[in-house]
Order: structure tokens, then sequence, then C-alpha cells
């Protein structure tokens, strides 16, 4: 089977783009990351009760998907390699990228996790469900001491917190790299990531990207 779907994945890659699969998976993970950077700001600015819970709760919901994808992105990665692109072509840049994918990568499961930590700790707060629907166990954590307990929700709320601020400084250096081998290298990475449509510079969908030749101007 895992054969069967590399050799359906490397029809996309021999042309330098990402499959279905690994698109969605960029795409919606990218939405819901947003959303919960939104929702997370909003829950911080209310006051303590009701309205708070409720939005923490939201928060959860959209959290442990994000836990989900990121294994089931992490794992279709290990089966399918991404394609080789304009970008990979060694030098301080692609290595940049590479760390930026591994950054990326921490924050994709260090804040659900740390996140679902500080659910569990000294008590849940009100019930966890997936996507607001299916039920989600706490972590099993009251047989520890409250000491330990109040110890582990703290360290998970900086966890969460550096995280936090981790992933907002990578997503616009992540956004803008994207747009410089784009527009002003003209490496194919964007379109690698978007939905496969024809080139526009050719109707029969024969495409004419040329990347720009350092030091050279383009015509």
């Amino acid at each position: 089977m895992i054969g069967a779907l590399r050799r359906w994945a490397e029809r996309h890659t021999e042309q330098s783009r990402y499959s279905p699969v690994g698109i969605a998976f960029h795409w919606i993970m990218a939405f819901l990351v947003l959303a919960q950077l939104l929702i997370g700001w909003y829950a911080s600015l209310l006051p303590s009760g009701g309205d708070k819970l409720l939005t923490y709760q939201a928060h959860s919901a959209v959290g442990l998907p994000i836990l989900l994808l990121a294994i089931g992105r992490l794992f279709w990665r290990m089966i399918i390699p991404g394609p080789v692109n304009d970008a990979d072509r060694g030098g301080w840049q692609t290595q940049a990228a590479y760390l930026t994918h591994y950054l990326f990568y921490i924050c994709f499961f260090g804040l659900p996790l740390s996140g679902w930590v500080m659910w569990s700790a000294l008590g849940e707060p009100a019930p966890l469900r997936l996507a607001g629907v299916i039920p989600w166990p706490t972590l099993p954590l009251h047989s520890l001491s409250t000491e330990a307990q109040y110890r582990l929700l703290a360290a998970a709320e900086e966890t969460h917190h550096i995280l936090i601020l981790l992933l907002v400084a990578l997503i616009p250096l992540h956004v803008g790299a994207a747009l410089k081998h784009h527009f002003w290298d003209r490496h194919d990475v964007l379109r690698g990531m978007l939905p496969e449509v024809p080139d526009w510079e050719d109707p029969r969908g024969g495409s004419k990207h040329r990347p720009r030749e350092a030091g050279l101007p383009q015509q």
C-alpha cells in the first residue's frame, strides 16, 4: 500500500509539486493555527467567568485537531518525501528553511500538548472535546500531589507562552520567504503548494517557469 501511495505521489513530486494530501495538510493546519491565535488572543482579553471558559473550550476544541493533524502530517512526510524544488539548492536559505520547518513541528506538537497538560492539571475546568464534539480524556495527573500539579501547570503555561511567541515570529518569516521565492527569485516553491492549474503563460498547461539567475537582470 505504501508503495502504491509513493507511486501516486511521485506523479506530483516529479513536477516539483507537493501531493494533494500534503497540500491539504498544509492549508488546513495553516487555517487552524491562525484561528487558534485569534481565539487565544480574544480569550486573554476576557475577564474571568463563563465567557472566558467557553472561549478556552473553543480554543481546546481547535487545538486537539492540530495535534492529530501534526501526527498525520509527520507520518505522511516520513512515507512520502516532499518534492525537490528550486529552494533545495543548498546554502543558508535552504538550511534556514529546514530549521523553520523543524521549529514549526515543535510548535504544532508542543502547543497542544502543553495546553492539554494545563487543562488537566488541578482538575479539568470543563470537559474536553475534539472539534467540540468528540469527548477527549484529560491526562491522569490527579494522582500527583497538589504541589507537583502546580509546578506542572506553571511549566506548561510557560512552555505554551514561549511557543506562542515562537509561532508568531515564524509565521511572517515563513510567509515572507515564500513570497520572496515566488516573486523575486521566481522559484517554484509556492506554486508547488497551491492547487494545480495550467500555467497562465501557456494555455496548453506547459510551464515557462524560469528561476531568476543571480546577478542577471530579468527581461
